[in-house]
């Protein structure tokens, strides 16, 4: 059994700034105002459509992002419709095997502290949980099972990978959502340092998106 942490990865390439004139070049088009454009001007125009509330310009450019993280989260993830999803089937991934190095991969979860007691007992009977999901999971095809039939008894915690593409306004939309205070403690702890990476690498976007804390 491989106990891991949650991450992801930006699949897609690109320069902020060039993505910022891309949006310029679109939102433009709406005011015949293609003569204002400058060198400098794409940061300043992006960040008044944001504040006006024309985010429909925002959608001329999309990211790709990998997430490993559990299956639950994934449940959640692709709540948002405005996307496209790739994900690991365990109708087809037959874990048993070497590329998957004869084990399953579950995702830590991050809620219970054990540095006390009481979350100390918490991660043991998950971790307990865990290592019959995965003994009984391998029983199953031994006997026989398929992978589709095995993955009847496989939890929440197993690990994943998604791929998911979303445009720049459903990637704001996404972020509103999922760093907020409310949302569940495993969403938020991949999609705040997502948020901070996206922050980073592209200008205006999404600097006025807060996670709460």
């Amino acid at each position: 059994m491989n106990i891991i942490k949650p991450c992801f990865i930006i699949e897609t390439e690109f320069d902020g700034e060039d993505i910022l004139r891309h949006i310029e070049k679109a939102g433009r088009i709406c005011y015949k105002s293609e003569d204002k454009v400058t060198e400098a001007s794409a940061y300043g125009f992006v960040k008044r459509i944001i504040k006006n509330g024309h985010e429909a310009v925002i959608e001329h450019f999309s990211v790709t992002v990998r997430v490993i993280c559990d299956r639950g989260v994934t449940h959640e993830i692709v709540r948002h419709r405005l996307a496209s999803y790739s994900q690991e089937s365990t109708r087809y991934c037959n874990y048993s095997k070497d590329r998957f190095t004869n084990q399953l991969t579950f995702i830590e979860p991050c809620f219970w502290n054990r540095d006390t007691d009481s979350g100390k007992r918490k991660y043991e009977i998950w971790k307990n949980a865990m290592e019959s999901s995965e003994k009984k999971y391998m029983e199953l095809l031994e006997l026989g099972a398929s992978p589709q039939e095995a993955r009847s008894i496989l939890p929440n915690s197993l690990k994943t990978e998604l791929l998911m593409t979303m445009n720049l306004r459903e990637w704001r939309h996404f972020f509103k959502l999922r760093v907020a205070p409310a949302s569940h403690p495993q969403m938020r702890e991949i999609a705040i340092p997502m948020l901070a990476k996206f922050k980073e690498l592209i200008p205006v976007i999404f600097d006025d998106i807060q996670n709460g804390d």
